[in-house]
């Protein structure tokens, strides 16, 4: 079986993790909140781990950045996300903690993979002067 390049991505690697957990912790709200908090926070977690794989197709390092820059906002929407739970006493003040450590390490992934593709893709433009000849007045 193949293996895709963003599987191997230390930065995939834990948006997963972090879905997963998401997950598991979602399923212990309230029933009323399936189609409200819960729904939101899954599809922001599935967002990171999604934007980071599909960012990894594109051709241009500017393409692959603009999506690990959508995922870097969906990392920042979870928090905001879990910050609002935690508002709600939804979450336990470890439960709390633990996922914003773990959304902590995403943007940082996120933020340093984000530099490499905007440095590597700034280094790869032809930055070379042009052979101009003065225009005569």
């Amino acid at each position: 079986m193949k293996t895709y390049s963003f599987e191997n991505l230390e930065c995939w690697q834990n948006a997963r993790k972090l879905a997963t957990w998401i997950y598991q912790i979602t399923q212990d709200f309230p029933g009323v909140e399936k189609f409200g908090l819960s729904s939101q926070m899954r599809r922001a977690a599935i967002s990171i781990a999604s934007n980071i794989a599909e960012g990894t197709s594109r051709k241009t390092l500017k393409d692959q950045a603009h999506f690990s820059t959508i995922a870097y906002s969906s990392a920042i929407e979870l928090l905001n996300d879990l910050i609002i739970t935690n508002d709600l006493n939804f979450l336990s003040k470890e439960y709390y903690e633990e996922g914003r450590e773990l959304i902590e390490k995403q943007t940082k992934l996120i933020s340093s993979l984000r530099r490499y593709q905007e440095t590597k893709g700034s280094e790869n433009l032809n930055l070379k002067p042009q052979n101009s000849t003065p225009s005569k007045p």
